[in-house]
């Protein structure tokens, strides 16, 4: 199946972004077709560039050159010093993407890393992050963020919130829509007709009849039993802490945690760096690489695209499938 480009944001032009660009075009170029929005003088030079004016256009030259739908930025591209002056820049080229792929111009949208802090002091810019900007422009209230690779896909119920406010943010209407965002998401997007959903307990061993914990019992089991009562194939609350080995998680199709590390250290502990980043929820593809700007590493030229890569390839599987 012939898919529409997929749409690259440059990201934090100070960090990884663009070299980690040219380097997944070098092993993408035979295999599929995707194009940078990005200052053209912000480009490292260490691939041929060709300047499009329309993604249609992105496919023909992929082979040979690198695409780059120019977007003007009004700072420079200082490998590890972010110029807030790019602030603006960075926002309207995430902003750029979003509405190619959702007019379909492009098939999906990969966001390279962005610094929060940097859109902050340069644009003063009002959301936690790439998710909740991405939510706003595709106007849909609730979002979930999935971490996949091939040994495992996860998704944290709760995100950047400290342990402490974990319990009372673990509402019953926030596991909820996290379970249906994210049935409804591998059915849709990666051709699961019926997912198998754990669901990883609060306490350690799911709060083992009460005596750990009462989250456990009185708020996950009746959503999770909710569930299986409408024929939706959702286990738990499970030890998290038995999880994660092979054979259990052989067992389901993803695993919702709890909170952040719940999810994220066993994901970085088997896919440390072919993780990538899924909004399930919008009205649009998007995958990002599951990493930061590295600004300690930006313009040495020894960032790993493997998550990049990984990104892109997953979202040309996921437009595949719609």
């Amino acid at each position: 199946m012939t898919v529409a480009p997929i749409a690259l944001t440059c990201g934090e032009p100070a960090g990884v972004g663009l070299e980690l660009a040219e380097k997944a075009w070098r092993a993408l170029r035979d295999e599929l077709a995707f194009f940078l929005i990005a200052d053209p003088d912000h480009l490292p030079g260490t691939v041929p560039a060709t300047f499009i004016q329309d993604p249609s256009e992105a496919r023909a030259i992929m082979p040979n050159a690198l695409p780059v739908l120019p977007h003007p930025f009004s700072g420079k591209a200082v490998p590890g010093e972010p110029d807030p002056d790019n602030a603006e820049g960075v926002i309207e080229a995430i902003a750029r993407g979003a509405d190619l792929a959702m007019s379909g111009a492009a098939s999906a949208l990969c966001t390279a890393p962005i610094n929060k802090k940097a859109l902050k002091v340069g644009a003063d810019f009002p959301w936690p992050g790439h998710t909740e900007y991405l939510a706003y422009l595709g106007d849909v209230e609730n979002v979930v963020m999935m971490l996949a690779s091939d040994e495992l896909r996860v998704v944290p119920t709760t995100i950047h919130i400290p342990l402490s406010d974990v319990p009372a943010a673990l509402t019953p209407d926030l596991l909820r829509q996290t379970i249906s965002i994210t049935a409804e998401g591998l059915r849709a997007q990666f051709g699961i007709p019926n997912p198998r959903i754990a669901v990883a307990g609060l306490n350690p061993h799911a709060g083992e009849g009460g005596t750990m914990g009462q989250e456990d019992a009185t708020i996950l089991a009746p959503i999770i039993e909710g569930f299986r009562a409408e024929g939706v194939d959702v286990t738990g609350p499970l030890p998290a802490d038995t999880m994660f080995h092979a054979a259990a998680r052989a067992r389901y199709d993803v695993a919702i945690c709890a909170y952040h590390d719940q999810a994220l250290i066993p994901m970085k502990t088997l896919a440390f760096d072919r993780g990538v980043n899924v909004t399930l929820g919008l009205p649009f593809i998007r995958t990002s690489p599951d990493h930061g700007t590295a600004f300690d590493i930006a313009g040495k030229g020894i960032a790993a695209p493997t998550s990049t890569i990984e990104a892109l390839r997953l979202a040309h599987r996921m437009a595949s499938r719609a």
